[in-house]
C-alpha cells in the first residue's frame, strides 16, 4: 500500500493486497472506516452506535482493519482509558492486480462498497431534500450519460475528475469556507459488457 502518486490526486491509502481488500469487504469493517473517513477519530464504544455492532466486535474488527493498515490509533482525547481510532487516510482507491485472486478480491470489496452506496440516493431523497435550502437544492441532481469511449479515454476522463475535484478533497479544514458543507458526489464508472 501506498499514499500518493500523480495516478492518486486525493492522496488515497492504495489498496493492492488482496488479503486487505478481502478484510475490507465486511460490511462493518466497511462502514467502520467510512465512518472514521467521513467524522475523525473515535472509540469502539462511539463507533458501535454508527456501525449496528457491539463496541467489543467493533474492537475486534478494527484490530483487524489496523493490521493492515487501514487504521491506527489516534492521539486525540485526553482520556487514557479510552483507545480512539482514526482512519489511515480520507480515502481508498483499489489497485487490482492481474492475477485471479487479486482481481476477484477487488470484485468482492467492490461490490461490497457499491452495496453500502446503493442506499445513499434514496436516503436523501428522504430525510435532506424536502428541508434543502433553494440554492442548494438547485445545485443537486442526477446525471445519467452513455458516452462511446476507449478504455484508454475513459481512463482520461476519471483521471480529469479527480484533478478537478483534488483541490477540494485535499484541502486542510482551516481553508473551507465557513458557509460550505459536505456534498457527496457518487460517481459510478460503468462500462457495457463487449458486444
Amino acid at each position: 500500500m501506498s499514499l500518493k502518486n500523480p495516478g492518486n490526486p486525493y492522496g488515497d491509502l492504495e489498496l493492492t493486497d488482496p488479503r486487505a481488500m478481502r478484510a475490507l469487504a465486511h460490511p462493518v469493517r466497511l462502514a467502520i472506516l467510512s465512518h472514521l473517513q467521513r467524522h475523525g477519530p473515535a472509540t469502539a464504544t462511539e463507533l458501535s452506535e454508527h456501525v449496528d455492532a457491539s463496541p467489543s466486535v467493533v474492537s475486534w474488527h478494527l484490530r483487524h482493519l489496523a493490521g493492515f493498515g487501514l487504521v491506527r490509533d489516534s492521539d486525540v482525547g485526553g482520556d487514557a482509558r479510552k483507545r480512539y481510532w482514526e482512519a489511515a487516510a480520507r480515502g481508498i482507491r483499489l489497485e487490482l492486480a492481474d492475477d485471479e485472486e487479486g482481481r476477484e478480491a477487488g470484485r468482492v470489496l467492490g461490490r461490497t462498497m457499491m452495496q453500502a452506496a446503493a442506499g445513499l440516493p434514496q436516503r436523501w431523497m428522504d430525510e435532506v431534500e424536502p428541508v434543502l435550502e433553494p440554492a442548494w437544492h438547485r445545485e443537486a441532481g442526477l446525471a445519467n450519460t452513455r458516452i462511446r469511449v476507449t478504455a484508454e479515454e475513459l481512463a482520461g476522463i476519471s483521471a480529469a475528475v479527480e484533478e478537478l475535484l483534488a483541490p477540494y478533497v485535499t484541502r486542510a479544514d482551516a481553508d473551507v469556507p465557513a458557509e460550505a458543507r459536505g456534498v457527496r458526489l457518487l460517481r459510478y464508472t460503468l462500462p457495457e459488457a463487449g458486444s
